[in-house]
């Protein structure tokens, strides 16, 4: 699709700063192992959504209905887009969540296949910033309990922390389309982090991307 000028992503020119995502479910470490990378290399972080959609969100989705919700996501999503963009031009920027999750949660939330919202998304994909590695975080069930029950007691649970062990289905259906969605993404690196500290996974990114540097030269 060929969008008019007033609709094309902003073009900034010149240093474009290493782009990095983290994704996984809910209470999976990845607000942590974001900052404890973007401290590391004294990156920009975000989370899809920013502000102002973050405020909204509990609205939305205890008053919209499943396309209209979807749409409310899409715009956060093109938003952080455009803020990516934006702090690229001066330093690296690693995204707590992006497309991915967007995609992924919206279809485990209301049992559709993820398909029909990749086919919503797609139109808007050359909008959207491309990460140069997206990082899938995964972890047992067990460990995934423990982190959550951690949080509850720190009063930093959320309804979707909640909602993978209390709705029937949620946590297989995520578990699912989060596989799926690093299978097809050619930016995906799958992190296993069980029994690995934040600063243990940091580590390891930061390896990894020291190692891709050093290939690409």
């Amino acid at each position: 699709m060929s969008l008019p000028s007033a609709y094309q992503p902003a073009g900034h020119g010149g240093r474009r700063g290493l782009f990095l995502v983290f994704e996984g479910v809910s209470g999976i470490g990845k607000s942590t192992l974001t900052k404890t990378v973007a401290d590391r290399l004294r990156a920009t972080s975000l989370h899809t959504l920013p502000s102002p959609h973050s405020g909204w969100s509990t609205t939305v989705n205890s008053r919209l209905r499943p396309l209209p919700q979807f749409a409310f996501y899409l715009s956060g999503l093109l938003h952080a887009a455009d803020t990516v963009a934006h702090h690229r031009a001066t330093g690296p920027v690693i995204a707590d969540r992006y497309a991915s999750s967007v995609i992924a949660c919206h279809s485990a939330v209301h049992d559709l296949d993820m398909d029909d919202a990749i086919r919503l998304l797609a139109p808007f994909r050359p909008y959207l910033e491309t990460p140069d590695s997206t990082f899938y975080l995964r972890c047992s069930e067990p460990v995934l309990r423990r982190r959550l029950a951690s949080k509850e007691q720190g009063n930093s649970l959320t309804a979707d922390d909640s909602e993978l062990f209390t709705v029937p289905g949620r946590l297989p259906r995520l578990l699912a389309n989060f596989e799926a969605a690093a299978d097809d993404d050619p930016t995906a690196v799958v992190l296993d982090t069980d029994d690995k500290t934040p600063d243990e996974l940091a580590d390891w990114v930061i390896n990894h991307l020291e190692t891709a540097r050093a290939q690409t030269h």
